[in-house]
């Protein structure tokens, strides 16, 4: 499995399915302070052989990329999957963002995150305590709803999609075609 955007190595972040002993877990972040396998973006992971591995995870990284690049990141993990391989993306719904915001409430803790209290404002564009540190590659450049993220999945290539809406974020699992 290549977990992209992994951040710190922390076993709890894998699915529960994807922690025994069938899996192994390949690390690939842009940030080397977390000590990757692998230091790439996303947005080319051409160090990456095609057909390699059986899924890829990307939890709140979709985001992070322009809007313009996430046909190109969606490329990039079906390239790197095998047929049938099978990718799982974690993005803030937007959607809860936008219902807060409507309710006057932009910078008010919606949830607490490991990484502290997260408003529709960090929602929309990034958790501001590591951006105004320095990690600008935290920001949000763009986002999704259920359904625009289900149609990036199709028109990537992938099928079986299911986009979920799940605490606060949207989650989605495709597979590549044979």
């Amino acid at each position: 499995m290549l977990h992209v955007g992994c951040g710190t190595e922390n076993p709890e972040k894998l699915p529960k399915e994807m922690r025994g002993p069938d899996w192994h877990e390949v690390r690939l972040d842009i940030d080397p302070a977390v000590g990757p396998d692998i230091v790439a973006s996303i947005a080319d992971m051409s160090v990456v052989d095609s057909e390699t591995v059986d899924a890829v995870l990307s939890s709140h990284n979709l985001e992070h990329v322009f809007a313009h690049e996430v046909p190109g990141v969606l490329e990039e993990f079906r390239r790197v999957l095998r047929p049938l391989g099978q990718v799982l993306i974690a993005v803030p719904d937007l959607a809860i963002a936008a219902k807060t915001i409507v309710r006057g409430r932009l910078e008010e803790a919606i949830y607490r995150s490991p990484a502290g209290p997260i408003s529709a404002l960090d929602m929309l564009y990034g958790h501001g305590e590591p951006i105004a540190n320095g990690q600008h590659f935290m920001a949000h450049r763009t986002g999704f709803t259920r359904r625009s993220l289900a149609e990036k999945l199709r028109a990537a290539g992938f099928v079986d999609v299911v986009v979920v809406e799940e605490d606060r974020a949207l989650l989605a699992s495709a597979r590549r075609p044979r």
